[in-house]
This record gives structure tokens, C-alpha cells and sequence, in this order.
């Protein structure tokens, strides 16, 4: 009988080759990690003037891109990032971008955890165009913006 998950030795660090198995129409495969790595599907997620987003909720562990849609008035909608201090955002990457019902007077404010900070701010990052995008990555104590499209 073979060992279970939980009783197999860590991995070293890995260069992206390495094999592993997965189930695919009912037949056990492999896989290369850089053959998933790049695998992203996007969040769709559409706001209005007052709603409250918690990105640290379980609805969006996975999620690497936010894809925002608009509907409805003219106004603030917030993003709130995960917990920068929680293990599993460690080294964490999310993307968010603006569709065409963005415009000047629609914001969606990408705003740090209470008390935490990004790029070194407790302000926000104001989305406010049409394919607006940024992407922030977390260190495991502050998230910092890596990349900014406008």
C-alpha cells in the first residue's frame, strides 16, 4: 500500500518540468506545472455604486483576474484585498481590470485590509476608466502594485 499525501516528503524547489497526476474525463494523466501555469481564467464580477467586495472571502481564493463589469448609477464601489499576513497570500498575485462600462464617474476602489497597506498606502487604488487594469502581489506582510494598465 502506498503512503498517503500527508506522508510524503516535501518538494525541493521545482523548475517547472516536473511531473505530476491528474484526472481528465475519467483518466488519470500527467502534467507539467509549466504546462498550467499560465492557466487563468478569469473572475467575472459585476459592481454598482455601494457594493463591498472582500476579496478575502472563500469565494475568491482562486481568483488571480477580476474581471469587472459595471451596472446601474454612477459611483464608489470597494475592493477589499486579502489579509497580506495570512500564509496563503504569501507571494499571491491578483489581477483586476475595468470592461467598457467603466468611465469617469464609476470607480471601483482596490483598498488594502484594515490596518495593512498597499504600496506602502492605507488609500486605495481608484479604477475609474475602461480597461483599466492593475495587478498587485502580495509579500506576506503589504501588497505592492506590480503593473498598472491605463
Amino acid at each position: 500500500m502506498g503512503k498517503k499525501i500527508s506522508q510524503l516528503n516535501q518538494a525541493t524547489t521545482i523548475d517547472g518540468t516536473e511531473k505530476f497526476a491528474l484526472v481528465q474525463s475519467s483518466e488519470t494523466k500527467y502534467a507539467t506545472v509549466n504546462e498550467i501555469s499560465n492557466y487563468i481564467v478569469p473572475t467575472n464580477l459585476t459592481v454598482s455604486a455601494s457594493d463591498t467586495v472582500d476579496l478575502g472571502s472563500t469565494t475568491y481564493d482562486n481568483t488571480l483576474l477580476l474581471k469587472l463589469t459595471w451596472s446601474g448609477s454612477t459611483g464608489t464601489m470597494v475592493l477589499t484585498l486579502p489579509d497580506a499576513t495570512a500564509t496563503e497570500n504569501l507571494n499571491r498575485i491578483i489581477r483586476v481590470i475595468s470592461d467598457t462600462t467603466f468611465s469617469s464617474s464609476t470607480h471601483a476602489d482596490l483598498t488594502p485590509a484594515s490596518g495593512q497597506t498597499l504600496d506602502g498606502s492605507s488609500s486605495a487604488y481608484r479604477i475609474n476608466k475602461e480597461y483599466e487594469g492593475v495587478m498587485c502581489w502580495c509579500d506576506g506582510s503589504e501588497w505592492y502594485i506590480i503593473q498598472k494598465k491605463a
